[in-house]
């Protein structure tokens, strides 16, 4: 049998148990109940996922946590909550038996952790991606999930995207026709400063900085490592303690939907070139990265560009797309390339280009007028899905019944991004074996599928 197809059935059989056993242990809500939420890292995104909470009728948030006394003061009054605990210490959400459910948006060397301990405590999870900032991480979330019979939810929201169903269902009626090469890409410009230099100093009054580091290394207060401003992206990214640059941060979402879109798992191979080209900041990352993964049938590129916003992909005056600055670019998305036609999508539209009926054979044919095309031409506006994403949650919480994003979904689209930046460290091809999770016959790169945990944090 397929290999692939072996690793599908477990999956499915591993997520239709969560929702069986979690019903037997967990706390049964009654139809007026609301489940009450702790909310651990009120960031940007972090805060702008509750806030969608808030509108959800059936969810209340009774607990806000965050390492900074300014950013938990910030979230408590941007987010108009009168009536709601405060804590500095995520541990302290955990111990209390009257929360349900938490979100976790702390910075990324977090998440995996406190994931774990959320649901030693009986909590079901709303994790924002990536996951981890491992695959031995990753694994380790699936695993206490089950363990503890816990719901829990990845942040991919672009998942419960009502055009990337439809997406779906093209390509697997085949309208598309027989698609080899998908194209992912995320563009941004920070040229020419990036996230500059600051020197390491004290950390600002009311910052825990030894909390905030929890599990990666120890290191000065500098603030660019700890570069949670409450209104800007957060420059931790760009520090491999504690996370995994563009690749895991946006790139994640591409991967999560590929997966969903093209119905695949995991890839076999993965190669990756890039460099710090441009850039002279304090950041770590490559500011230009290009990752080549192979999967059954077909091949996925990767690309991210720190340098220049416009990115790729056809336009449409009468669209919109996701975090375009103008009327002509395309920063973010996925393109696949059918015989038919090419869907090139993002967050909250897609477009298909149709192909000729009859392609050019000669020099003199290449200016004959177009006499039709192998399908039709579509487009869909559609919008962000957190709305939907998080009610899913919330519905599952009440059910028990696995989530759109569930954990092993989560931890199988995080894996990709990591295994572009472990090909990017090595500088080689790496071989994945999805059905062991291990890269084959490679001891060096092997090496960078775990890490281990500053004590006392060194608990899973």
């Amino acid at each position: 049998m397929n290999n692939g197809i072996e690793r599908r059935d477990f999956i499915k059989k591993s997520i239709a148990t969560v929702g069986v056993a979690a019903a037997s242990s967990a706390n049964i809500l009654g139809a007026n109940d609301r489940v009450r939420i702790g909310m651990i890292g009120p960031g940007r995104q972090g805060r702008g996922v509750m806030k969608t909470f808030m509108k959800n009728p059936d969810a209340q948030i009774v607990a806000i946590c965050d390492v900074f006394q300014t950013h938990l003061d910030f979230a408590v009054k941007d987010a108009k909550l009168d009536n709601v605990d405060t804590c500095k210490d995520f541990r302290k959400i955990l111990d209390r038996k009257d929360i349900d459910a938490v979100i976790i948006a702390a910075p990324d060397h977090w998440h995996a952790l406190q994931m774990v301990m959320a649901c030693q405590s009986g909590k079901d999870v709303y994790v924002e991606k990536p996951i981890s900032v491992t695959v031995d991480e990753g694994r380790k979330m699936v695993q206490a999930a089950r363990k503890y019979n816990r719901v829990v939810q990845v942040g991919t929201q672009q998942r419960s995207g009502d055009h990337y169903h439809k997406a779906v269902e093209i390509i697997r009626k085949g309208e598309l026709g027989k698609i080899t090469f998908v194209r992912t890409w995320n563009f941004g410009n920070q040229a020419p400063d990036g996230i500059g230099s600051p020197a390491d100093g004290n950390p600002p009054e009311g910052l825990d900085w030894d909390l905030w580091l929890g599990p990666a290394p120890a290191r000065p207060f500098n603030a660019n490592r700890f570069g949670v401003h409450p209104d800007r992206w957060s420059s931790f990214r760009w520090f491999w303690d504690y996370a995994g640059g563009t690749l895991t941060d946006f790139g994640t979402h591409r991967f999560d939907t590929v997966h969903q879109v093209m119905g695949v798992e995991a890839p076999r191979s993965v190669s990756a070139a890039g460099g710090r080209f441009t850039l002279k900041d304090a950041g770590e990352m490559p500011d230009v990265l290009q990752v080549t993964y192979e999967y059954p049938g077909f091949i996925l590129c990767y690309e991210a560009c720190n340098l220049n916003g416009h990115g790729m992909g056809g336009r449409t005056p009468e669209m919109s797309y996701y975090s375009m600055r103008g009327k002509d670019d395309r920063p973010h998305g996925e393109a696949y390339y059918g015989t038919n036609g090419a869907l090139i999508a993002d967050r909250i539209g897609f477009e298909i280009y149709p192909e000729p009926i009859r392609a050019a054979r000669t020099a003199r044919e290449r200016n004959r007028p177009i006499e039709g095309y192998r399908m039709e031409a579509k487009r869909l506006q559609s919008k962000d899905a957190t709305d939907l994403h998080t009610a899913n949650f919330i519905e599952c919480v009440r059910s028990r019944k696995p989530p759109a994003a569930e954990i092993e979904i989560g931890h199988r689209s995080t894996t990709v991004p990591h295994l572009g930046n472990i090909a990017f460290k090595t500088g080689r091809k790496l071989l994945w074996d999805a059905s062991k999770e291990e890269i084959v016959n490679d001891a060096e790169a092997s090496k960078l599928l775990g890490r281990k945990a500053r004590k006392p944090w060194d608990l899973i």
